[in-house]
């Protein structure tokens, strides 16, 4: 059975920064993706950054590149997302995911979108102006 479990949210003034963690148990040794999502009020999920476990090939959604770095742990089965420059338009409920059975490659990670076999229950983020 997998779990996941983010922590890290919180609230922050707009310029600051916060750092999710996304601690999961596995049944398996393979590769895979690790996503980060959000989902603000009124609006749909909308994928933030993934990670491809075999050779940390990363993509980024527009609006957070160069501003949200991912990362992981695997040693720790953990992944992360460092959030600087954050802004009011990030705030939203953030949602891990993982897949170990579909993607053999970054790219395929950028691509699953909803269907991440796993999600977490998600942390909070809010930014005030």
């Amino acid at each position: 059975q997998v779990h996941l479990v983010e922590s890290g949210g919180g609230s922050v003034q707009a310029g600051g920064s916060l750092r999710l963690s996304c601690a999961y148990s596995r049944a398996t040794s393979s590769n895979g993706c690790m996503g980060w999502f959000r989902q603000a009020p009124g609006k749909e999920r909308e994928g933030v950054a993934t990670i491809y476990s075999g050779d940390d090939t990363q993509f980024y959604a527009d609006s957070v590149k160069g501003r949200f770095t991912i990362s992981q742990d695997n040693a720790k089965n953990t992944v992360y997302l460092q959030m600087n420059s954050l802004k009011p338009e990030d705030t939203a409920m953030y949602y891990c995911a993982a897949d170990w059975e579909f993607c053999r490659g970054g790219l395929c990670c950028s691509q699953l979108g909803d269907e991440y076999n796993y999600w977490g229950q998600g942390t909070q983020v809010t930014v005030s102006s």
